[in-house]
């Protein structure tokens, strides 16, 4: 069943988001060779503790950690470790969500290590891009398939893949509810999907290939890599869907 929320709701959203907003802002300077993800992880947790927030996605489903880093070919859900070392032209996901008062904001950015090459350069980009064509698709009245259709021919358009076996989610009082947002859209499906309605809240989350969208989970349980070992880019924001159009809700208003 899918969750309209309240002004007042989005209101304690918006402070959430804020939250990750400014993790943000903290995390992009540190990102730097030589830094292990644990040691980034470690951060990103003090700063929660600072903020007096809880973190999301620590025991979520057992994940062991605050936030999932992951790095060149890895997906998503990558596991901190104090083995795994930032390079030079890495790039590097962050996707970390938080809950204040009882309400979850969630958002992913990549980030590039020093000085990257054109090729990851276009990636990053492009799925920053492919983020923003999907927010734009959303409007009251529009379908869901919209957002979809939106991000898919942005990378595609590019050169990409988009990656299927994760989609983005509805989010509110639970970390993920529905309805689930694909990044791609199938034949036929516009002429049947939902309809958007103010008090919709979803989490939008490209996550673009450099290779094939085909992807596959290593022996820790988590860490999802591209199955051709190319690189991949991962962008994700919360947004409120409002009578006065869309309010990304985990970014800076003058974002």
């Amino acid at each position: 069943m899918i969750s309209y929320k309240s002004r007042r709701e989005i209101e304690l959203m918006w402070q959430a988001g804020q939250v990750l907003a400014r993790l943000f802002d903290k995390i992009e300077p540190t990102v730097k060779a030589g830094v292990t993800t644990e040691k980034l992880d470690q951060n990103i947790h003090q700063w929660m503790l600072e903020e007096d927030t809880v973190p999301a996605f620590l025991g979520y489903r057992e994940f062991p950690a605050v936030a999932c880093i992951s790095i060149n070919e890895e997906v998503v859900h990558g596991i901190p470790s104090p083995s795994r070392v930032l390079n030079d032209g890495d790039l590097v996901t962050f996707d970390i969500g938080v809950i204040w008062k009882g309400y979850y904001s969630d958002a992913a950015r990549t980030y590039g290590v020093g000085e990257l090459d054109p090729a990851a350069s276009k990636l990053l980009e492009t799925t920053r891009e492919s983020l923003e064509r999907g927010i734009a698709a959303l409007r009251t009245g529009g379908r869901l398939s919209e957002i979809g259709a939106a991000v898919q021919e942005n990378a595609e358009g590019a050169g990409f893949s988009v990656v299927r076996d994760f989609v983005g989610h509805g989010i509110g009082r639970e970390l993920h509810e529905d309805p689930q947002v694909p990044n791609y859209v199938s034949a036929g499906v516009r002429r049947r999907d939902m309809t958007l309605k103010k008090g919709l809240v979803l989490a939008i989350e490209p996550m673009l290939n450099a290779g094939s969208e085909r992807v596959r989970t290593m022996e820790d349980g988590w860490t999802v890599v591209t199955q051709d070992q190319k690189l991949s880019a991962h962008f994700e924001d919360s947004i409120a869907l409002t009578a006065d159009g869309p309010v990304i809700l985990t970014r800076h208003p003058s974002d």
